[in-house]
């Protein structure tokens, strides 16, 4: 029997791809964000593993009917109900050579090239959010490995005050962990802490009202009364509103107690592009970590994110694993980012990041960032002046927070008809923006992060938002 991988057609299905590509990519600026007629075409995946193979060019050409007619267009204009960033071309490609060169980029020695990529692509990100020189960090899957590993290196500072060795002993024997927050912590972030045995309900959440403002001077009795070492969660851009913890007074309270202070700044640390939104991250180069997520506003592909820290040798005393024959040590000039974080096996995500940091550099970026601000007072506006649409909450940046009140719905009502009003979205397609509850409200909270969003889709959402809405309330 010959071995069919000997036989891959490569430049052919390498070239369905790239005709594919094309079309889809141009289309996305009018198209919709998901077409429900084709979910039928979603049977095609299924069935028995073939015992004999249809070969490349056959899978690949089933695999880009069946995807470019069903997948959820999130890379498009008129995403927004998840905090989504679609890919810019330089990263887009950037994406693509990473994945042709393949590379493993845990170590300088299995790739001083990705190493090298991923080393400048910090620096270029450290210094695009003006970031102090010391601060160093990894590049991680997602904004919750970046809460993961931020939180990692938290541990092991506090398992220090307590004098234990957390990479050799672990946790056990240690009390509990105190981490204190307002009521915008993310679930990544309490993901994380369950995920470091800490347990996702371990948070403290110290709120003055429903939407969840945190509470400083309660935070500050806690810290006085505890008296021993704490982490500090601030979060810099909540993702109902897109309102900040007012980061600059928690790092107050972390050097006055000298408790550790991490900022969530998934999105939100993005505000520091733009003189007209920096003040909203004050105090973040005060932070002892730092989580992001790259494929929010940056705009880079799936999977990407990355962590900051002050101390950034705390990430090799974290990560650092135990030795094999095989491997290069923590100290050895043949090591690398694997020692860093959380992934032993890394693929080279840093090549879209340069690529994109490369193409349009901070002033690129900025423009971006002032285009999307705009967009969001574009539609706040909207919806101010709809007679049939309530905001709920300032637009401090690229998120806004509004329900459906038609005249004549009762209060008591509202809540059911903007659920409606949410499946209705998602199920009719033309633009994708469910639902949340927002001070005990349920409402919508389109999130503008793509590069490819513009006025004339701002507009149609609010115009799809209201036609829908005329449907539901006859």
């Amino acid at each position: 029997m010959s071995d069919p991988l000997l036989d891959t057609d490569l430049p052919v299905v390498l070239h369905e791809v790239h005709a594919a590509a094309t079309p889809y990519l141009e289309a996305l600026t009018d198209r919709p964000v998901h077409d429900p007629a084709t979910a039928s075409l979603l049977a095609d995946l299924s069935g028995d593993l073939p015992d004999k193979g249809e070969g490349s060019v056959a899978a690949v050409r089933r695999l880009l009917r069946i995807g470019t007619a069903t997948a959820t267009n999130s890379a498009g204009p008129r995403f927004y109900h998840f905090v989504i960033g679609g890919s810019t071309p330089a990263a887009l490609a950037g994406d693509w050579i990473a994945s042709m060169l393949d590379q493993n980029a845990a170590f300088r020695a299995s790739s001083a090239f990705a190493t090298e990529v991923e080393t400048v692509a910090l620096h270029w990100l450290r210094e695009l959010f003006g970031l102090p020189e010391g601060y160093g960090g990894a590049l991680v899957a997602s904004a919750t490995f970046a809460n993961f590993t931020s939180l990692a290196a938290a541990t092991h500072w506090w398992g220090e005050r307590h004098g234990v060795d957390v990479a050799a002993d672990g946790i056990a024997g240690l009390p509990r962990l105190p981490v204190l927050s307002g009521g915008y912590v993310h679930p990544s972030a309490r993901k994380a802490l369950q995920m470091l045995g800490h347990g996702g309900q371990s948070v403290e959440v110290y709120a003055r009202d429903a939407v969840g403002r945190v509470d400083v001077d309660a935070i500050e009795r806690r810290l006085a009364s505890y008296g021993g070492p704490a982490v500090i969660i601030g979060n810099a851009g909540e993702v109902n509103a897109g309102d900040f913890d007012p980061v600059d007074e928690l790092a107050d309270l972390a050097e006055r107690y000298g408790a550790w202070l991490h900022v969530d700044g998934a999105f939100g640390i993005f505000a520091a592009l733009s003189p007209r939104t920096a003040g909203l991250v004050r105090g973040i180069e005060r932070a002892d970590s730092i989580a992001c997520d790259a494929h929010k506003w940056l705009n880079v592909p799936y999977e990407s994110g990355f962590a900051f820290l002050r101390d950034p040798a705390r990430l090799g005393r974290a990560f650092g694993m135990p030795g094999a024959a095989y491997l290069p040590g923590p100290d050895d000039p043949g090591g690398g980012y694997a020692m860093l974080g959380p992934e032993s096996s890394r693929r080279a995500r840093s090549l879209p990041i340069w690529a994109t940091l490369a193409a349009y550099g901070r002033a690129g970026y900025q423009a971006m960032v002032e285009r999307h601000v705009d967009l969001a007072q574009r539609l706040a506006g909207l919806v101010d002046e709809a007679p049939d649409l309530e905001r709920l909450a300032d637009v401090p940046l690229c998120i806004v927070c509004f329900r459906a009140r038609p005249p004549g719905v009762p209060d008591s009502a509202l809540d059911g008809l903007n659920k409606r009003l949410g499946e209705a979205l998602i199920a009719d397609g033309r633009v994708f923006a469910g639902t949340t509850v927002y001070g005990g409200r349920v409402a919508l909270r389109p999130a503008i992060v793509n590069w490819r969003t513009t006025e004339r889709d701002i507009d149609q959402f609010v115009a799809t938002v209201r036609e829908l809405l005329a449907d539901l309330t006859p």
